[in-house]
């Protein structure tokens, strides 16, 4: 499978996913930063993401707190 094949194939989410995926693998291959880092300021990350959801529901009842 090409690149161009596997754009085609994936939805804009998958592909963003992917390109995650790929930056992250390489940056923990060349040691920019551990396995175990990556996975702590990930968790970091969507702990603040839930927190800013939980606020903004606060504000207005109205919008879903989604994963």
């Amino acid at each position: 499978m090409s690149f161009e094949d596997a754009l085609e194939l994936l939805t804009r989410d998958e592909s963003f996913k992917a390109t995650l995926y790929e930056m992250n693998t390489l940056l923990i291959q060349k040691g920019i930063y551990s396995q175990n880092e990556f996975e702590s300021l990930f968790v970091e990350w969507a702990k603040k993401e839930l927190n800013r959801k939980k606020q903004r529901q606060q504000v207005d009842p109205s919008i879903p707190v989604t994963r």
